[in-house]
């Protein structure tokens, strides 16, 4: 009994880790009707950050992630200034061969920049080891993950879906010309929202780094679970994404634990059947 229970708090804390990844595209998709794959990208350049930050320079750990916040944010601005913003109006097909081509470019800078081998860190002593809580033994970095996977959720989805920033979100994006009109600074609020997004992605990709390893193939690697999670919860939902990255993480982790051949194929059928079944998501908004 305490082993599965120590399963499925992996897999929650696997769940979170999928959530604070994929939010960012749920919301650019779902709010600003963006197709944006280069959202694994910016999880990848938030590891190398990371890596950068605490090996190069010695920087705390606690103190790497806002970094990785500010930085991976002010650079997806600059993409969605450059490039992005000539794009919103063309069809879904034109945005996903633009960001899919993004996604093998930044492959081939970090593999220039960091080689192409798994990066190698140290994580603080504090966040290391295991602890037993209520007679189950878990591993301290996999609570750290819940309980800021938790606060994240939480200050999300009171701060993009139940606000006046989120109102003003979804008025640009329903209607970019009147929004406009009724004074709403489109183009700021929508790269206040890249922003965001990217940010998220690249908190996701730091404190994936140490639990999934980081090298210029991650985004290729956990893209397709990035979709599923987006796609399952329903575009520009924070809660379906949250429910739809537990669900996965808890299927995915007791899949490869007791069917350890063909578990890694569990999801993909999972995902199909409830695609099926209700094709818009959990609770996205129909088209």
């Amino acid at each position: 009994m305490a082993s599965i229970l120590t399963v499925l708090f992996n897999g929650v804390a696997y769940g979170f880790l999928l959530f604070v990844m994929s939010v960012g595209l749920s919301v650019t998709l779902g709010m600003m009707n963006f197709v944006n794959l280069a959202q694994a990208s910016f999880s990848m350049l938030g590891g190398y950050i990371l890596v950068t930050a605490m090996q190069g320079y010695g920087l705390p750990f606690l103190l790497c992630l806002p970094i990785v916040f500010v930085l991976v944010g002010v650079v997806s601005v600059v993409v969605e200034r450059l490039i992005f913003r000539h794009f919103y109006k063309t069809d879904d097909l034109t945005q996903v061969l633009l960001t899919i081509g993004l996604v093998f470019m930044s492959i081939a800078m970090a593999t220039y920049v960091w080689g192409g081998t798994y990066q190698r860190f140290d994580m603080p002593s504090w966040i290391i080891g295991q602890k037993e809580i209520f007679g189950l033994t878990l591993e301290t970095y996999r609570i750290f993950l819940v309980g800021f996977g938790a606060v994240m959720a939480v200050a999300l989805i009171f701060g993009l879906e139940r606000t006046q920033l989120g109102a003003m979100v979804r008025a640009c994006v329903d209607n970019r010309r009147v929004a406009g009109a009724c004074g709403l600074n489109t183009e700021l609020i929508f790269a206040f929202t890249f922003a965001i997004g990217g940010g998220l992605a690249g908190l996701g990709g730091a404190l994936s780094a140490n639990l999934l390893g980081l090298d210029p193939n991650f985004p290729l690697r956990y893209l397709v679970y990035i979709l599923i999670v987006v796609s399952v919860g329903g575009m520009g939902t924070i809660t379906g994404t949250l429910i739809a990255a537990l669900a996965l993480g808890i299927a995915d982790v007791l899949g490869k634990y007791y069917f350890p051949q063909f578990g890694s194929f569990i999801i993909y059928l999972l995902t199909v059947a409830f695609m099926l079944w209700r094709p818009h998501g959990l609770l996205g908004r129909g088209a």
